[in-house]
């Protein structure tokens, strides 16, 4: 073995320590970037050279430590948890944000909900009952009609934009997903690219399962890594993203809530290929937006709104035909509605003076008032519009809370799988320190080993034969 063989073992240390030193520094450098993994150098100790010959040589050392590359900390299955997580999280997320903001615009129970409104509705026909000749009670009855109209009818237009709204978040998020797809794409062809020549592709990775991250959440894909390096995200079992390649969605459905169609998602590359979602935020939107029939709780209230105000007019109108005006005249329809569209949108007060207010029993008198009474009773019959709102009010509260309490248990689960990620991924800056000072040292350790055979060689070199002249 050559002398000079020292230099070289003291050389790769040399290298191995200052590689670790910059490692170190590219993790404390990253500490607070979103999504990093933080690294460690691999190294190996080099063997000695094979020695042939007759007669043995003895014991041989190595030739040091071979740097063979510099690993990405993290766990397979911890990053497959999140995204798994993610996609819960966003599903309930999204129907909890688009719940509560329902309810509470329904304002209930305050002074300003439908039902308060009803209460006083009918309480304004039990005055009118106690007073038929007050012109003042017969003004205010008109009064609060038409501000019970307009209230039910301005319920349904909230409803209505907050279901446009939330049809373009899912246009909104349509494209997200379109957009994060192609960015996985290109970093599976720069990451496989980087692979097979030898190089170092770690932080292309982090970027790439950053953005496998945001996907899951806002869709609920899986997602897969392949054994050339690539990630195969997948939906509803067919690929997003595969290699270098990545498909795009699109979203078609109806452009108004009273369509009462629902809402498609399909592969722009083939639109009569449906794609089956039910995680992510995007699953979310899809399942509030549903028509009615199908459980979606926008059309559903829709429906409900349309469905009292129906209800109202076909009760008050039964039973104001059924009295008779102060000059003997048969009462006519107190209520109109639409012949098509919403009856929510539609409904009007078709009666225009107290004169034609039909508040006395047929042959009763012109002071009798038995019908306005009876009118005013319909608020407590079962099948009133009070009832049909109360409990569509009481069911919605049931599953709002329902949705808030999922989403705050998958919010948790997230954070938890998060954390667990990280407690592996995410860098320590105590750690680091400790390492950075253990690869210092290292670096020392190997600079003196080649101060030592420096000096072996100056004396083997100048000094060999020089003692005792």
């Amino acid at each position: 073995m050559s002398t000079f063989s020292g230099l070289t073992t003291a050389a790769s240390g040399l290298a191995a320590a200052r590689r670790g030193m910059d490692v170190v520094g590219q993790n404390i450098a990253n500490q607070k970037t979103e999504g990093y993994s933080r690294q460690r150098v691999l190294t190996s100790a080099v063997a000695a050279v094979a020695q042939s010959g007759r007669f043995s040589v003895g014991a041989v050392p190595g030739h040091g430590v071979s740097i063979d590359g510099v690993a990405r900390l993290g766990d397979a299955l911890l990053d497959a948890r999140v995204r798994d997580t993610l996609g819960a999280s966003g599903f309930w997320s999204a129907r909890a944000v688009t719940a509560t903001a329902i309810e509470a615009s329904l304002a209930e129970p305050t002074e300003n909900g439908l039902a308060t409104r009803l209460s006083k509705f009918w309480s304004g026909w039990q005055d009118l009952a106690n007073t038929p000749d007050s012109g003042a009670a017969a003004a205010s009855v008109l009064e609060s009609a038409k501000e019970l109209a307009s209230h039910i009818a301005g319920g349904y237009r909230t409803v209505a934009t907050q279901w446009s709204e939330a049809r373009a978040g899912a246009e909104r998020t349509v494209s997200q997903v379109n957009a994060a797809a192609d960015q996985i794409a290109v970093l599976n062809g720069e990451i496989r690219d980087a692979l097979a020549s030898g190089r170092s592709a770690n932080e292309l990775m982090d970027q790439r399962d950053l953005l496998a991250q945001g996907v899951a959440r806002m869709s609920g894909a899986a997602s897969t890594v392949e054994s050339d390096g690539t990630m195969t995200v997948r939906l509803g079992g067919n690929a997003l993203v595969s290699g270098s390649d990545a498909r795009h969605l699109v979203l078609t459905g109806p452009a108004a809530i009273d369509a009462g169609q629902r809402f498609s998602l399909a592969w722009d590359s083939a639109p009569d290929l449906p794609v089956s979602i039910d995680g992510g935020e995007l699953g979310g939107a899809l399942s509030v937006l549903a028509p009615a029939s199908e459980g979606g709780m926008l059309a559903g209230l829709a429906a409900t709104y349309d469905a009292v105000a129906t209800a109202l007019a076909d009760a008050l109108n039964a039973q104001h035909r059924a009295g008779v005006t102060a000059s003997g005249q048969p009462g006519g329809d107190f209520f109109t509605l639409p012949a098509t569209g919403s009856a929510a949108l539609g409904l009007r007060v078709a009666v225009t003076s107290a004169s034609d207010l039909a508040l006395a029993a047929p042959g009763a008198g012109a002071k009798d008032a038995t019908n306005a009474d009876l009118i005013s009773q319909i608020g407590r019959r079962a099948d009133s519009p009070d009832a049909l709102w109360s409990d569509h009010v009481t069911r919605f509260g049931v599953a709002t809370a329902a949705d808030v309490q999922r989403a705050k248990v998958s919010d948790s689960a997230a954070v938890a799988a998060a954390g667990a990620q990280q407690s592996v991924a995410a860098v320590d800056g105590d750690e680091e320190t400790i390492n950075l000072l253990t690869y210092q040292t290292a670096y020392q350790a190997a600079a003196r080993v080649m101060t030592a055979v420096d000096e072996a060689l100056d004396v083997l070199i100048n000094r060999t034969g020089v003692v005792g002249r």
